[in-house]
């Protein structure tokens, strides 16, 4: 078994869930700790540096989203030297365990956070909500939240449809409704499409002093997908981690959008759809101009062969 980190750019892909969690576990031990915390969920801490990032992610998408099948933050910890801090589920479970809330309580009793300069939590959807509500363990730390739900007590949230077989679950008790946890927080970011209407809606609930809300209009409902595609979610977080993530620094971020297939196909289906010939064809010949981009360059032409009959008039390029 290797030592160090050298032993965190191990494969963990193909392994069955029972030995991935094993090896998973083993590697956090070799660098720092494990603990299980029963059959749904386990935490990973990976002791490296004076910067801890919190993340709740599910083992499914680690699997997902990592090649090597390892948390997200394990990137963050050898580029940066971080600690991390990994909090994992089997399934969507939004972390509402009295094991979860019991192994948070024993951190905060050690004065686990208070050794760590700089404390980021972040996760996405139901792990976006959980990095909210158990920020509070942490008073000071940054958030970053992409597409949180605020809660799903039906007193609450009675309009969101998507999750109503998880209602069964208690957000009234401890670390229960994720805005409310924030107020300790330094600063949070919730990251959302204001275009997906349900998210949006649980956005507006965690309106807040200490909240920016960050808009990603045409991500659609798998946006931390569309930030890592972009390669924007790691440098995100290491300005979360350094206190300089900022409305004006992620929207220059955000830029990278004009350069994505996913993020410009959308864009062109939602002003086909709204039937927006002047503002399409302005798109298909940005694009076209800077981009390899076959179906923008066909759709620019019909278009232009459209203006020439007087149906609508394109602006002459500059």
């Amino acid at each position: 078994m290797q030592d160090g980190l050298e032993a965190l750019e191990q494969s963990l892909a193909d392994l069955p869930p029972a030995q991935w969690k094993a090896r998973l576990a083993a590697l956090a031990d070799e660098n720092g700790m494990s603990q299980s915390l029963g059959d749904k969920h386990f935490a990973a801490f990976i002791d490296q540096g004076n910067t801890l990032l919190v993340t709740f992610e599910t083992m499914q998408g680690i699997h997902e989203f990592s090649d090597l099948a390892q948390p997200l933050g394990f990137d963050l910890v050898r580029n940066l030297g971080w600690s991390h801090l990994c909090v994992i589920s089997d399934g969507d479970t939004w972390f509402r365990d009295g094991r979860v809330y019991g192994f948070f309580d024993q951190l905060i009793d050690d004065g686990f956070f208070e050794e760590f300069t700089n404390v980021v939590f972040y996760g996405a959807g139901p792990c976006g909500y959980a990095a909210a509500a158990f920020s509070v363990a942490a008073p000071g730390s940054t958030v970053v939240a992409i597409q949180p739900q605020a809660t799903l007590d039906p007193r609450m949230s009675e309009w969101d449809d998507r999750f109503q077989e998880m209602r069964r679950l208690c957000f009234t008790d401890r670390f229960g409704y994720a805005p409310d946890m924030l107020d300790a927080a330094h600063q949070a970011f919730v990251i959302y499409d204001p275009l997906e209407q349900l998210d949006a809606m649980h956005a507006a609930l965690f309106a807040r002093a200490n909240v920016t809300r960050l808009r990603t209009r045409h991500l659609g409902a798998a946006v931390q997908t569309r930030l890592l595609d972009m390669e924007l979610l790691y440098p995100i977080l290491s300005l979360a981690g350094s206190g300089k993530l900022t409305r004006q620094k992620f929207a220059r971020l955000f830029r990278a959008r004009r350069n994505s297939g996913t993020y410009l196909r959308r864009l062109l289906a939602r002003l086909n759809a709204a039937e927006r010939p002047v503002l399409t064809a302005l798109l298909c010949r940005n694009v076209a101009s800077r981009l390899r981009a076959p179906r923008f360059r066909k759709t620019l032409k019909a278009l232009e062969q459209r203006a020439e009959t007087g149906e609508f008039t394109i602006p002459p390029a500059r």
